[in-house]
């Protein structure tokens, strides 16, 4: 199957940037597409409601002038998340708004809808579901989305459990369309090896976090650059959903990473987050993906994207094994 003509546009890597709560924002959104990857950011980020169309109108006229300007370097198209979930009672107000814009991607999450793909669809904008396993992702395309984003182990924020070889070579036995893999990917070697795997596009989230555009504190880009993947959490209950959170950050917030108890998952709470009364998930509790480790310095997202691009042209270029590595192992064989 071709990708959707928004999708074959000409990007500096293959790699569209999660959709991160509270980080994501203009100023990420507009450097990722400008840096040649398709940026993303939230619906909810945008409080209140109102500012959802004042932040589309700002990334689409910021992305068209530089396009105009840099015809050589067009910018990437950006995508808006949006939480299909009953909790989330600015659904039909957020996607009024990306349909009067005509947001070129929407990215859907914890529900599948009809009524939003055909939404999307009316005006030519594709859409991308979040998906865990196999059943989650047959569902996604049966209502209607164009593409799926595999959410395997190691992932930021919500994340499911499952490999991403796994995830990625189930989908590929009977869905030929887009396929977005995420999970702990934070490296240009890591962006090639989930092509290889069969994505069409490595989905990057943690590693935008340490970037100057990220609107996080000072402490969290800090944690990032200084955590590895040893440092990550796996638990449920700051939203109701499982996720990956940083250690530091649980433990700043008084409670032990080893000890966390079971949120009841009918009382989800995207954004605001309480699972502990005073602590609240994004803001006071960091979410990260297991690829931390190989974060290793805070910089823009530009030089981000760049160090990512020379990463993927190296391993590129690099033989898989050495010649050591193959004589090893014809010999056991």
């Amino acid at each position: 199957m071709t990708l959707p003509e928004v999708l074959r546009g000409p990007l500096t890597l293959p790699v569209v940037a999660s959709p991160m709560f509270i980080a994501s924002g203009p100023e990420l959104v507009t450097a990722q597409c400008k840096a040649g990857v398709i940026g993303a950011f939230p619906a909810l980020n945008a409080r209140p409601a109102s500012l959802v169309r004042e932040w589309l109108t700002q990334i689409s006229q910021t992305l068209t002038e530089h396009t105009a300007q840099h015809p050589d370097r067009p910018a990437a198209p950006f995508a808006v998340n949006q939480i299909v979930h009953r909790s989330n009672n600015r659904l039909d107000e957020d996607m009024q708004a990306v349909v009067d814009h005509q947001v070129p991607i929407v990215i859907t999450s914890l529900g599948a809808r009809e009524d939003v793909n055909e939404a999307v669809h009316s005006y030519g904008g594709i859409v991308l579901h979040d998906v865990i396993n196999d059943r989650f992702a047959r569902k996604a395309i049966e209502k209607g989305a164009d593409g799926l984003i595999a959410v395997a182990a190691g992932a930021g924020g919500h994340a499911g459990t499952l490999s991403p070889f796994a995830l990625v070579r189930e989908i590929r036995q009977w869905f030929d369309g887009p396929v977005m893999l995420s999970g702990a990917i934070a490296h240009g070697a890591s962006v090639l090896a989930a092509q290889v795997a069969g994505a069409d596009f490595a989905y990057v989230g943690s590693a935008f976090l340490s970037t100057h555009e990220a609107n996080v504190v000072e402490g969290y880009k800090e944690m990032i650059v200084s955590s590895a993947a040893s440092d990550i959490v796996y638990s449920n209950l700051f939203t109701g959903v499982h996720g990956n959170y940083l250690r530091g950050s649980i433990e700043a917030a008084g409670l032990d990473p080893q000890d966390l108890p079971d949120s009841d998952p009918s009382a989800m709470d995207f954004g605001t987050g309480d699972g502990t009364g005073e602590a609240k998930a994004w803001r006071d509790i960091w979410g990260s993906g297991q690829g931390v480790g190989a974060i290793e310095r805070r910089q823009s997202v530009a030089e981000l994207v760049e160090t990512l691009r020379e990463q993927y042209q190296s391993a590129l270029t690099t033989p898989v094994w050495t010649g050591r590595e193959r004589a090893s192992v014809s010999a056991g064989a």
